[in-house]
């Protein structure tokens, strides 16, 4: 949409930073979803893009390979690539893994029934986490705690397959359904042969293997994912609302943080205006993060927030907000993506009444702008004109013209 665009360069040129989206087009399903969705389209939170991730198939793989192990996942092995990622951070993705969550569902289908090895591949999903929603003499829809196991407890039930001679197909979704049909569309593309399918970035993509694997080398992966929260401007805050005012703020944001998010509290003391936590997964720090931010700013304080694998990185992450503004500076929570670095940007109250109005009354706009642009032009052409002893300078229409657009825009 241009007036989407014509937004995003605008608050791009400001910021300094590439506007990726204002707002989400994400569509709720729940209540949950909802609530989030309402939210960032009331503060008009912007993605913003600080370092630009380069998505291509290459990194794509090298990703999966450090994220689930290299010694989970077998030297032969073959990467597939079935549809290309997008060049570009999906929005709409990235905020449904911060609202839905890293669980994923796992399909797992053998094209000949075998009760026996599938009643294995039960007892080898349990001892991983892994819940089973349903199964029978050849399928198994499971529940795992995130892509990465999916995928690791897929290689591992592929290779007792093999080992059987039988042929193992997984395929891993953000739903049961979706993992179904992912498997449906890599059985068109590669047949009965054992392999997984999953999607990153915006891509479809599959590990495959056609020959034996020995036992898997490698142990699962395991990410601290750190939170570093820092009250921007807190000696004025506390100046204007007093102290026991940002101790409340922030005992309530721990309290989320360990109670919503199970997250650890690393470092924090009371009076203090920072803390430090170590969520379970990195969508969970980031929900806690956002969460938190817009929580502060309702009750009239500002946060600078950072994610990272550990608490430096985290830390780094929230002085990067510090650069992060247009005049004053507003809550920011920066975060890496693939191998680029992102922000989302709440924007300020005069700045989110500006978006409003640019957003619901383009033709308002559209409106005052040739209003002025005319009556400046006129005045242009009368400059040096007398009008009863006073001469014209070619400015006063076009300040006349600015005063009633604002009076317009005011009344409204």
């Amino acid at each position: 949409m241009v007036r989407d665009r014509v937004l995003r360069a605008v608050f791009g040129f400001l910021i300094r930073r590439r506007v990726v989206s204002i707002g989400t087009k994400y569509y709720p399903t729940n209540d949950r979803e909802r609530e989030y969705v309402e939210m960032i389209n009331y503060t008009h939170t912007m993605l913003l893009e600080v370092e630009k991730a380069h998505i291509t198939t290459q990194n794509i793989f090298q990703n999966v390979l450090k994220e689930v192990g290299t010694g989970n996942i077998p030297e032969n092995r073959r990467f597939l690539e079935l549809k290309p990622a997008e060049n570009d951070v999906n929005e709409y993705a990235l905020l449904s893994n911060i609202i839905m969550g890293s669980d994923r569902y796992l399909y797992v289908e053998i094209f000949q029934k075998n009760r026996e090895i599938i009643e294995d591949f039960v007892d080898l999903i349990k001892e991983e986490n892994g819940q089973i929603v349903e199964k029978s003499d050849s399928e198994i829809v499971s529940r795992l705690l995130s892509k990465n196991d999916a995928i690791r407890v897929s290689i591992e039930l592929i290779r007792l397959g093999i080992e059987r001679e039988i042929d193992v197909r997984a395929a891993v979704g953000m739903t049961g359904a979706a993992a179904i049909e992912r498997s449906i569309n890599l059985n068109r593309e590669i047949g009965e042969t054992s392999g997984i399918g999953f999607t990153k970035l915006g891509g479809e993509f599959a590990i495959v293997f056609s020959s034996k694997i020995g036992k898997l080398e490698g142990t699962p992966v395991v990410y601290d994912n750190y939170l570093f929260i820092d009250a921007i401007d807190s000696t004025k805050f506390i100046s204007e609302n007093g102290r026991d005012r940002l101790v409340e703020i922030m005992n309530e944001i721990k309290s989320f943080i360990q109670n919503d998010c199970k997250g650890k509290i690393e470092g924090y003391r009371v009076g203090g205006d920072d803390l430090i936590a170590n969520l379970p997964t990195k969508d969970a720090a980031l929900r806690a993060g956002i969460d938190s931010a817009w929580h502060a700013l309702n009750n009239g304080a500002r946060l600078r927030i950072g994610v990272g694998k550990s608490r430096r990185e985290a830390g780094e992450r929230a002085q990067m907000a510090d650069n992060i503004k247009i005049w004053n500076n507003s809550p920011v929570m920066v975060f890496d993506l693939a191998d680029g670095i992102y922000a989302y940007y709440v924007p300020s109250e005069f700045t989110r009444a500006v978006v409003g109005f640019l957003s619901e009354k383009t033709g308002h706009v559209i409106f005052i702008f040739i209003f002025v642009f005319l009556l400046t032009l006129i005045g242009w052409n009368l400059m040096g004109r007398d009008l009863g002893g006073y001469v014209l300078g070619g400015w006063e229409l076009g300040v006349f013209a600015v005063i009633l657009a604002l009076l317009y825009a005011v009344t409204r």
